[in-house]
């Protein structure tokens, strides 16, 4: 099989393996900065720990919601019974955040989604969760399901609200992803995180993530907190096209978990960016085929290759090696080849080359003359 190497210097914007100062001293249990779009990790200390996440757990609670919602099964405009479990009245709640929902007083799911999400309300999960699923221990149960599924492979839900139990532990790596997925998966209802204050039963609450009012680009997610898990904060911000997802936990006060997620992120759109290097569907180049109605086929990627890469001032260069010769047919995503990014001889990446579009075999007489050509090629071509 012969090969030929293709190497180009691509207009994309710069980056190589520069020199990126250590990240910020976090005085926190753990902590994890994340590249949302292409799930690099940049920053992470004790990510793997397991940990009580407090309210943080209303994540789950919210994405199962907006999961209800995507498959017809909720509606915003549905009307949700209060139980006097789910009263704010309850026991339970007693000194923790609430929505203020009582039984014979109407609430729809919408108002509990911001109940849920703005105001933290520890009955209002109750209340979605008895809603949905029949009971909180049900409901339980599809939270761990959906853990499992997502890959949260170190979480385990208790409760739908996340006051404290022994046995409901999460890590920051999965609540990373569980953020991920809420960004990626539900991007209408991720417009509720953005909002910084909600009023329910005449009793307006505020977000608790203060970055929201301090920093445009911040818009998401949750905070919590419990004197066992201490303050906890899992943020996401946008700039310049990089999203960025920050998770810390067990801090020391509400005020140190805000500076700590700013430092996060400042150091994470500073030092870093996302780059597209290669565009889908555009042609890297014609390549040679024998025996196709055509004797051309374009090659390329089809999925978008984006990479996290330090911030520099040096262009990479794409090496394209392909495979030959090249023998009809030819289908659409067929590998060609591979592709490799390269910044100062280190590979970034690789990926398969492929087929943007489809060469047909040609006739018996076009084949058995390409075949004669294809001979004395390699008679005369390679030794």
């Amino acid at each position: 099989m012969l090969r030929f190497v293709l190497l180009m210097f691509m207009s994309v914007p710069a980056f190589a393996a520069s020199i990126v100062p250590a990240p910020p001293t976090i005085d926190a249990d753990a902590y994890l900065l994340m590249d949302a779009t292409t799930g690099r990790v940049l920053v992470e200390q004790n990510a793997d720990e397991r940990l009580p996440p407090a309210s943080l757990t209303k994540l789950m609670t919210a994405y199962i919601l907006a999961e209800e919602i995507d498959a017809g099964r909720l509606s915003l405009d549905d009307v949700v019974p209060v139980s006097r479990t789910a009263w704010s009245q309850n026991p339970t709640f007693r000194g923790s955040s609430l929505m203020w929902i009582e039984p014979g007083k109407e609430v729809t799911v919408g108002q509990l989604e911001k109940g849920i999400v703005i105001s933290s309300g520890n009955d209002a999960t109750v209340a979605i969760a008895e809603h949905i699923a029949g009971s909180e221990e049900a409901f339980a149960g599809m939270m761990n399901n959906y853990a499992q599924e997502l890959g949260m492979a170190s979480t385990f839900f208790v409760n739908s609200h996340g006051l404290p139990d022994p046995e409901h532990l999460t890590t920051a790596r999965d609540l990373a992803t569980l953020a991920s997925a809420t960004i990626r998966n539900h991007p209408d209802r991720y417009e509720v995180y953005r909002e910084k204050s909600y009023t329910y039963n005449d009793i307006k609450q505020f977000n608790r993530n203060l970055l929201l009012r301090e920093d445009p680009s911040v818009d998401g997610l949750k905070t919590g907190y419990t004197s066992v898990a201490g303050y906890g904060l899992v943020a996401s911000a946008q700039r310049d096209g990089m999203r960025l997802i920050s998770v810390v936990l067990g801090s020391q006060s509400t005020r140190s978990r805000k500076a700590e997620t700013r430092s996060l992120l400042n150091y994470g759109f500073r030092f870093y960016e996302t780059v597209e290097p290669v565009t889908p569907e555009v042609s890297l180049g014609q390549l040679r085929v024998w025996k196709g109605i055509t004797d051309r086929v374009d090659a390329g990627v089809i999925e978008p290759l984006i990479l996290t890469v330090p911030r520099s001032n040096k262009e990479p260069s794409i090496e394209t090696v392909f495979d030959e010769p090249l023998l009809a047919p030819i289908n659409r995503g067929d590998p060609l080849g591979t592709l490799k990014v390269i910044i100062d001889g280190d590979v970034l990446a690789e990926r398969p080359v492929v087929a943007l579009n489809d060469v047909s075999e040609s006739g018996f007489f076009a084949r058995l003359w390409d075949t004669f050509l294809l001979w004395l090629s390699g008679l005369f071509g390679e030794s």
